[in-house]
């Protein structure tokens, strides 16, 4: 079988790495797995791992990108690939339009993956355009049929993105180096429970949220430290700024830091007594949250998207009302003096992703 993604770039990220991998499974499988986008940092990741890639820019936000579909359509007539994988929204449309044009009898299988929530728009549309479309959770599954009724409901399947057990391990301790370096880093989280808020400087993660809690349990008297792991966004400068600013008025300088963008955060969930997850808008999955779960942490966080849906299967009690501000601290408070431990994730594994990817195409090609 030969199999085709595209995506508008390789340079890092989710939907990046989810490309690879399930380009490493068809090698792993004896099939030829090719990519092409507009290039990037892990291109040589996926060269490496035997896969082909053609630099194609066909993500590029502008209608001269559409120049490309005749070029496309002769590119698949000439390569007939089994199957032609879309992850993203303006290359769906020309890969689309480039495969409607082939004969019927020349089409390769066309498979589409709704990764986010999308604005709601005939643009947007595209992506449940698939012969087959993969939805990364229950979640995007309900969107879809919410919000494109005319979309044949038997052609979506539900493969949860997943992790690797190996790299998050249950029980993981950081090693001694890193333990010293951070306590040196870091003094004022000893003897304090960490409760750390992972993700970039956006409005949308509940930053505030988390300021509000820790401002909350302080004056209880509770023994806690907030922890904000994530770099600024470089659009975003002003609500970084608005951030600190609040910390400072607050007084609350002394019991909620921010580590700023951060690579090992494996090691910093693992010395974390508890994890957050407060975004204000549903996410489409909760990667972040699972990892989190995955090491025994527990987490708590919002009811709704993504992370309701891990949260169900693996913690319950870490539930709370989106936006409920006493829900949020009574949840944090039971859970600090009486910890829980997650349940096995035995649901949201790589492996399971990959599999069920294979056989999407397998279904379309048989």
């Amino acid at each position: 079988m030969k199999v085709v993604q595209i995506l508008p770039d390789l340079e890092g990220g989710g939907v990046e790495r989810g490309t690879l991998e399930v380009a490493s499974a068809l090698v792993q499988a004896g099939h030829q797995s090719l990519v092409i986008s507009a290039g990037g940092q892990m291109v040589a990741e996926l060269e490496a791992d035997s896969s082909e890639h053609i630099q194609w820019d066909l993500g590029h936000k502008s209608l001269f990108t559409f120049r490309h579909i005749w070029a496309l359509r002769r590119w698949l007539h000439e390569q007939k690939p089994d199957i032609i994988h879309v992850r993203s929204r303006l290359p769906g449309w020309v890969v689309y339009l480039a495969w409607q044009g082939l004969p019927a009898a020349d089409r390769p299988g066309l498979v589409t993956t709704v990764h986010g929530l999308y604005s709601v728009s005939r643009y947007s549309a595209i992506m449940a355009k698939g012969e087959r479309v993969i939805a990364v959770s229950e979640t995007v599954k309900r969107y879809i049929a919410e919000n494109y009724p005319a979309t044949d409901m038997a052609r979506v399947q539900v493969v949860f993105r997943g992790i690797e057990p190996e790299r998050f391990p249950r029980g993981y301790q950081p090693d001694t180096q890193w333990l010293q370096q951070w306590r040196s880093d870091f003094p004022q989280l000893a003897g304090k429970k960490v409760i750390t808020l992972p993700g970039r400087l956006t409005r949308l993660k509940g930053h505030h949220d988390l300021i509000d809690l820790i401002d909350a349990l302080v004056s209880q008297g509770e023994p806690v430290h907030g922890l904000i792991v994530g770099g600024e966004d470089a659009k975003r400068k002003a609500y970084a700024e608005e951030l600190y600013r609040t910390v400072a008025e607050r007084g609350l300088e002394q019991h909620i830091t921010f580590t700023g963008n951060r690579r090992d955060i494996r090691e910093i969930y693992a010395v974390s007594d508890l994890v957050l997850s407060l975004s204000t808008k549903p996410e489409s999955f909760g990667r972040t949250s699972l990892e989190a779960l995955s090491l025994g942490v527990p987490l708590v966080g919002y009811d709704h998207g993504g992370v309701s849906e891990i949260l169900a299967a693996l913690f319950p009690a870490g539930r709370v009302p989106l936006k409920d501000s006493q829900a949020l601290l009574q949840t944090v408070n039971q859970l600090l003096q009486q910890p829980q431990q997650p349940a096995e994730n035995d649901r949201f594994l790589l492996q399971t992703m990959l599999s069920q990817t294979l056989a999407v195409y397998q279904e379309l090609r048989p």
